[in-house]
Parts: C-alpha cells; structure tokens; sequence
C-alpha cells in the first residue's frame, strides 16, 4: 500500500509533522486516514446537518439511492499533499465495503497496508512489517480518537435524517464533468480540531461515489479517487476478518503499553 498520508494518531499524540519522522510513520498516516475515509466518508457516508426541506433535489435522489445499497467495492488511486513535498504523493488499491460498516482498504502500490474494521477495533496491518495496529471501537474509548472514530459508524447514508448529527453540509456544487460535491464539517468539537474538512464526490448521472478527501488541520490532504466500482458485489465475510501469522506484532498506540505479540 502506498505510504498513506495521514499521521492521524501521530497527532494525537505528537504534533511533530510526520515527514519528519520517516517513511513508516507516512505509511501509518496513510492507513489510518484511509479507513477513516471509508468509514466516515467512504462511501457516501457523511452526516450533515441540514433541515429536512432545505436538500436539493440531487441530494433527494442521492440519498435515495442508498436504500438499495449493500455491499461495495472499488479501485483506488490515492494522493496525498503535504506542505513539506514538493510533489504529491499517490498511491493504488481497493476498497470493500459491506453494509452498516465493515470495510476494507488496502493499498498494493508501491507497498502494503491493509485496514479493516472489525466489530470492535480497527486494525491497520503492515504484513512486510510483520505489524499490526489496533484501534478500539468500544465504548470505553475516550478522547479525541473516540471523537473521530465514532464517524466510522456513518456508513452509507439511509436517509437525511440520519446523517444529520456528526456533519454540517457547508457547501454543494456540480461541475462541467457532472460530478456532485459536498463540503462537510465534523461536528464534533475534537474530530474538527483533526479534520476541518472531509469532501465528497459523487456522479450526478448514476449517483456513484467517485472521490473522497480529509483537509487535515496541518493543511495536508488526502484524496481518493475511486474507478471500476461494483453495487452490491458477493462479498466473502473473510475479507473483514484477516488472519494474522504468530510472528505478526500487535500494538496499540494509543495505549501506554505496546508491543503485545499475538497469540493464537
């Protein structure tokens, strides 16, 4: 998976910009601010708050087109922009999504990195590393990281009622190659200190998701551009459910203690 672009943790904790820190903590970045995307904004997914007359009749017809929606999956091409490179970073993969909000997000090119959410944690996996990372989902999870991982659970959109409690809706425009986007605010005070911003992108002839983007609050963004998508794919529950070798290490890093070794 490419380097992925987004230190989010590593803001939690360091407010040291990850291009100092070296590749790794890039590739962490990345993993981490992908599956957010998947999870927050992958995927339709984003809740803005908007009384029920005000959507356009584009929004009307796109929240519409969730109700069927079950499974997902995609091509990816992701780049991510910090201040601190000259040129933009990308990346590519695929994506899985499967109804109300597991997912998967791996990047194959030029290295990998693979991030799933499971019922009760996210785990983002660096096989050449023989590492794991895992992030809770319990309601013991407190913080910032609580904050902004309570996103995760937007999945697809239903309706504009139930999107209307963690986004505010701060713009809507269509360009000249028929692409809807929205401009979403997190409204939770913590998840916005992170995130200013997260975009979306969707077509306005077949109501498709077509690209997602994280502003982060050091200015560097991170954009997923999706191709090939398939509605509704057979999806094997195995994909949401990965396997780890007894050599893999797992750490939680937002946890003091790390370094636990996984047992079978």
């Amino acid at each position: 998976m490419v380097p992925f672009c987004s230190h989010l943790a590593v803001h939690l904790k360091h407010p040291v910009h990850a291009v100092h820190q070296g590749p790794s903590v890039l590739d962490a970045w990345s993993a981490r601010a992908a599956a957010l995307v998947v999870g927050l904004a992958v995927l339709f997914c984003g809740r803005f708050t908007a009384k029920a007359g005000e959507a356009s009749p584009l929004l009307r017809s796109w929240f519409a087109a969730q109700t069927n929606l079950q499974t997902w999956s995609a091509d990816l091409t992701q780049t991510r922009s910090l201040k601190a490179l000259a040129q933009p970073l990308t990346a590519r993969g695929h994506v899985w999504f499967a109804a109300p909000n597991r997912f998967r997000w791996e990047l194959t090119s030029p290295s990998s990195t693979i991030a799933v959410r499971e019922p009760e944690q996210m785990l983002v996996i660096y096989p050449q590393l023989k590492r794991a990372e895992r992030y809770s989902l319990r309601q013991e999870a407190s913080g910032p990281w609580k904050d902004t991982l309570a996103l995760l659970e937007a999945g697809f959109p239903r309706s504009q009622t139930e999107l209307e409690s963690q986004f505010r809706l701060l713009s809507e425009t269509v360009n000249s190659s028929g692409l809807c986007e929205l401009t979403l605010q997190p409204k939770a005070p913590a998840a916005r200190r992170l995130m200013p911003q997260i975009k979306i992108a969707f077509a306005t002839n077949d109501l498709r998701l077509r690209a997602t983007e994280l502003q982060f609050a050091d200015g560097s963004t991170l954009r997923n551009d999706f191709s090939n998508d398939q509605l509704n794919p057979p999806l094997d529950d195995a994909l949401f459910a990965p396997k780890l070798d007894s050599d893999v290490t797992i750490v939680d890093p937002l946890r003091p203690a790390q370094g636990e070794p996984l047992k079978k």
